[in-house]
Formats: structure tokens, sequence, C-alpha cells
């Protein structure tokens, strides 16, 4: 309904009557109301498909249309636009869209140019491959990464195996120093936050969740001081890694051997209590699944006996970049947060407990991940 001047003015009759005119294409008119803010009223529009592209032809039918609405509705149009075919807006099943095509003549956009059929066709086209276009554009970017780290990777590796045989009391800095360009080479430059927080000239013992193999990579390129990393006893094995880790001055834990075991712990509380900084991943191992499992107690125990603080670190984005289990990395942001150091209270096992829960609690307000501890 169109209200006009007062009156209720209704447009299907005055449209079909319109559509029977010669050089109007029929079921192709739309007569609506368009607001007036001089007049406070609406002005009433008529919006004609037709093939007719003479002037004379086209002022003849302005002239009937207008005589068909004083005739109909009682009031002349105000407006009479006589457009290309394809115009007026339709619904699926054939109807009338008056209010859309009133939108595109406020638009000013009745009788614009549209685009070809060829374009049509392209459009659809497009839309129907590009979902797959995306999927392979992405997978050609993560299939890049991988290159492009693994080609990294193999470049520096011989460097680092040169400086470890080569020299061996810089073995840290010339490895960390290698750490940091494999990663930045890589494009998977690490962002360290807390570096402040590390005890300057005494020791501590530096506690990490456990994600990924990436781990022991990014403390090596984060942390500017030398750590003792305390590692399992099975890693000597490998000899690979059991040259790489004692050349950067790593500890060998027994973890099924009870007896074994309590000597490997009198043996780090001495390395502590003689300046030695350790770091240890105190889950003991790592999963596929996100989540921060519980905490070993042989990292707290040698803290607390030997009187000197935990340090927690929290990393993050290193098991979306290589998750457990797989050997292609992905790209993605890695970071470490290191927090103030925490003072053991005491040297016996209360002490160590409360090291435990505190350096916990602080390593999962950082990582991000669900608590599995429970």
């Amino acid at each position: 309904m169109i209200i006009r001047g007062g009156r209720n003015i209704y447009p299907y009759e005055l449209e079909e009557a319109v559509g029977k005119l010669p050089g109007v294409r029929k079921g192709c008119v739309a007569i609506f109301g368009a607001n007036d803010p001089a007049a406070g009223t609406e002005r009433l529009v008529v919006v004609a498909e037709t093939r007719e592209k003479a002037a004379a032809a086209l002022a003849a039918l302005r002239k009937q249309i207008n005589q068909l609405a004083v005739e109909l509705v009682g009031t002349p149009t105000d407006d009479i636009v006589l457009a290309p075919p394809q115009t007026v807006l339709k619904t699926s099943s054939g109807k009338i869209r008056r209010a859309a095509t009133r939108d595109l003549y406020l638009s000013g956009s009745i009788g614009a140019p549209g685009r070809g059929a060829w374009l049509q066709v392209a459009r659809v086209t497009w839309m129907g491959f590009s979902p797959g276009i995306r999927r392979l554009a992405r997978r050609a970017r993560t299939v890049g990464f991988a290159a492009r780290a693994y080609a990294a990777f193999f470049a520096l590796a011989p460097l680092a195996w040169i400086s470890l045989v080569m020299t061996p009391r810089r073995a840290w800095v010339y490895t960390r120093n290698l750490a940091r360009a494999l990663l930045g080479a890589s494009g998977a430059a690490v962002s360290v936050q807390g570096l402040e927080n590390l005890p300057r000239g005494t020791p501590c013992v530096a506690v990490s969740n456990h994600a990924s193999y990436l781990d022991g990579l990014v403390i090596l390129a984060a942390l500017p001081e030398a750590f003792g990393f305390v590692a399992k006893s099975e890693l000597q094995r490998n000899w690979l890694a059991r040259v790489l880790l004692r050349a950067l001055g790593a500890q060998f834990v027994e973890r099924f051997d009870v007896e074994k075991s309590v000597e490997d712990s009198a043996r780090l509380v001495q390395c502590a209590k003689e300046g030695q900084s350790l770091f240890v991943f105190p889950e003991g191992t790592l999963t596929r699944a996100p989540g921060l499992m519980a905490f070993h107690m042989g990292a707290f125990q040698v803290a607390a006996e030997a009187g000197i603080p935990v340090v927690p670190i929290a990393i993050t984005g290193t098991r979306s970049v290589l998750r457990d289990g797989s050997w292609f990395p992905h790209k993605g942001a890695l970071s470490v947060i290191v927090s103030p150091p925490i003072a053991p209270k005491g040297s016996d096992w209360s002490a160590a407990v409360q090291l435990r829960d505190a350096a916990r609690a602080e390593i999962l307000r950082h990582c991000g991940e669900p608590d599995l501890g429970q």
C-alpha cells in the first residue's frame, strides 16, 4: 500500500494495466511509494521494463502510463522509469519484489548496465572452484613452511655439530645462536618475555611445560644463560642425542630404578650447590592431546634440598607447530614466558610440594592449556 496525500493506493491493478500496454513487458512492472520528506508524503513511482529505445516511443509509453494512473488511482505518477529487461526484481517463484526494486531505485541503480552472461557464468564457476582453490593454497603454504623449516635444519645442523665437537666449552653459546637462526630461518621466531626474572649470579631450577619435541630447541634459543638439561637416561641410547646433550652439560637421570634414581637426585643436588643451574620438564613426557599433566617431584626436591629457587617457564605454540606423533611442522606463533623465581620455604618434602604446586599453578596460568593434573 502507498500513502499519498492521505489516500491509500494499492499498486496491483495499476501494475496489471501497465503490463498490458504495447511495448511494456508483461509481469515486469513494479509500482511503489518512495518517501518525499519535503512534501511529507510518498511519491508514486512506476518502474516498467521495455525493449523500446526510440525517444518518441518512450515518451508515448510515459504518457499512457500516466493516463492509466489518473484513471485507476485518481492521481498522476511522480516518476516513471522505463528500464531495460531484467531490471524489476522478482522472487524465485516470479513474484514482484517491490521493496527490493524500490531500494534499487533509491540507490540510483535502475537501468545500470548489468553483467554480461559470460561474466555471470565466470562468477558462478569461480564460486564453485574457489573453496578447492583456497584449500590448495592453504596446503601449499603449509608444505612450503615445512620445506623451509627442514631446509634450515639440514643447513644449520652440521654447523651445530661442528661447534659441539670443535669448541665444547662454548657449545651452549654456539648452539643457542644456531637454534635462534634455525627458528628465524624457518619463519618460527620465538617471542620471549620475563628474562629479567632469571636469577643473576646464583643457580636455580627452571621448570617448564612439555608439549612438543620443539620445546628443547625453543628453550635453548630463548634462555641467555647456560642451563644443564635434566634428561631421562633412555636418551643415552641414541648416540646423536647423547653427544648433543652431553656437550650441552645435560644430567641424565634414571626413572625406573629406584636406587639409581636416588643416587641421581643426590648428584643433581650437589651440582646445584656447586652453582649449576638446571632445566627440567617435570611432566616427564609429552602427549598429542593438549593439557598440563601432573608434575613429578624430582626437580622440586633438588631445589628444596639445595636451597635454590624454582623459575616457572611457560611455552606456548609448540604443540600446534609440531604435534606429538608427527614430523610435519605447521606455521604458528611461539612464545616463552619466564615468571618470577619461587624460593623454597625449607628443605623437606613439604617445602618441595609447595614449590611444585606454586610453579605448576604459574605455568598453568600462562600456557593456555587445560589442567590434566586432577
